[in-house]
């Protein structure tokens, strides 16, 4: 954690700002931020809109090309299908991620919750500039809270709060297309409602959710809920880039006089980076809990600093050990370890997606039954196999005994047609000259071909008597 020195006591951090004495819950009107990072904040969040709104409508080979359809065990990533037989893939790939995160943590902050997190682009990016369009800023914003309900106030969140359930609306069926994908919601939007029941009364449940978490618990999902913001104390260290207050500047604070003091610091004690904070906090207070590190107060800081005729970067992104002793960022052995960690997990997901099959096979002998008689010299076992389709093309399958003399014998059709992204099965039969078998249990391959390809074999056993005749 930072040094505290130059904090006046640290009863700060035995509280939630978002929380009075008494626990009741303290509204917050942050002030419309503006400057360079805010600008560069908007571009991100532009682009995150085109994705997220995008990408449910973007179909390869008549598939989407994004789909977690956790209710099929069906998943699509960049057009590759996936089944619940994949999780090892998709656990590695989680894991990887949170690594990731952990990694990019230590080295350069909470920037992930200021500037790509989904809960703050839709909180600052979206719903806080409805709130600034009807509302007005954050002074008229506590203003307007602080009235007592008349018609302008009821017209005002009425507004708001019905832009905020069409916003809501929208955002839970993109957020539904990831999982039944557009065609299937489109169905449900357009189709009779007694025929779509549960996919009617999931629309209005997410929608319902997004509406609470951005009209009612707001910042209160990134310093309560949110597991993420917790890490922070054990992820953080002194050399960690974060935004930050440099103290050896600022301290002694005083008010603004056109003819500097020299006892004092550069920090004119405006608060402006306390009132465009969307979560509250004091950021000269030092690094803490709440921070998200979206550069409000940065652009708050710099902009004042300007007009005072000061340096920029009083509140900058810097590290602790930077601010206070002047030591550059490295990378300790933390970085290194988790670094090398990461890499490894990465390798063995690109391995096993290198070398995973694009056709799933279970293959069983069927349960309670041993081995039939085929006439005087062959002997027969059944078995079932299950296949899937992890491509978006049809296949053909066939089977084959890959290394002992005999042959297959299916049950109905002689291939199992596998539609794109489909699941199908059959039943066929092994048959073996006895002049082939040489035990009780004995270990053959079944080779399995698409489209007359060879694609891998399977491994399964067939039962013969004790003793042959």
């Amino acid at each position: 954690m930072p040094d505290e020195d130059h904090i006046s006591g640290s009863s700060f951090r035995d509280h939630l700002t978002t929380v009075d004495e008494k626990g009741k819950r303290q509204w917050l009107f942050p002030k419309r931020p503006s400057g360079p990072y805010y600008r560069k904040r908007i571009l991100v969040s532009w682009f995150y809109y085109l994705l997220f709104f995008g990408l449910p409508f973007i179909y390869y080979q008549g598939k989407p090309f994004f789909l977690f359809n956790f209710v099929k065990g069906e998943y699509i990533v960049f057009g590759k299908i996936f089944w619940p037989q994949d999780f090892l893939i998709f656990g590695l790939i989680f894991l990887a991620g949170l690594l990731f995160i952990a990694l990019f943590t230590m080295a350069f902050g909470r920037v992930f919750c200021g500037w790509i997190c989904p809960q703050t682009i839709f909180m600052e990016m979206l719903f806080r500039k409805v709130d600034y369009w009807i509302l007005g800023d954050g002074a008229a914003q506590k203003l307007l809270f602080s009235q007592p309900w008349n018609a302008e106030k009821t017209r005002k969140y009425a507004i708001r709060y019905g832009i905020y359930l069409v916003l809501s609306f929208i955002i839970a069926n993109t957020f539904l297309a990831y999982i039944i994908g557009t065609e299937a919601l489109w169905e449900i939007i357009t189709g009779p409602l007694e025929l779509h029941i549960t996919g009617f009364i999931s629309i209005v449940a997410f929608t319902l959710i997004f509406f609470s978490v951005f009209a009612f618990l707001r910042e209160q999902v990134c310093t309560n809920i949110c597991p993420y913001g917790r890490l922070q104390g054990v992820l953080l260290d002194k050399n960690s880039v974060v935004v930050i207050y440099d103290h050896k500047r600022g301290e002694p604070r005083g008010k603004y006089a056109k003819i500097k003091e020299e006892h004092l610091g550069d920090c004119i004690d405006c608060d402006q980076c306390v009132k465009v904070c969307p979560t509250g906090i004091d950021i000269r207070n030092g690094t803490q809990l709440e921070c998200t590190n979206c550069t409000a107060c940065i652009d708050a800081c710099n902009f004042m600093m300007d007009k005072t005729g000061r340096a920029p970067g009083l509140i900058r992104y810097d590290s602790e050990n930077n601010v206070s002793e002047g030591k550059k960022f490295r990378v300790t052995g933390r970085i290194l370890t988790y670094s090398i960690v990461l890499v490894a997990i990465i390798t063995a997901i690109s391995v096993l997606l290198i070398t995973r099959k694009e056709v799933g096979v279970k293959l069983m002998r069927s349960a309670g039954l041993t081995y039939q008689e085929r006439g005087t010299d062959s002997l027969s076992n059944l078995y079932t196999i299950k296949l899937e389709n992890k491509s978006n093309d049809t296949l053909h399958i066939t089977l084959d005994l890959a290394d002992r003399q005999g042959h297959i014998e299916m049950v109905g059709s002689k291939s199992i047609t596998l539609l794109p992204a489909d699941r199908a099965g059959s039943s066929f039969f092994v048959i073996l000259p006895k002049s082939a078998i040489r035990a009780r249990k004995n270990d053959i391959q079944i080779a399995i071909y698409k489209n007359g390809q060879h694609v891998q074999t399977a491994s399964t056993t067939f039962l013969a008597p004790v003793k042959l005749k």
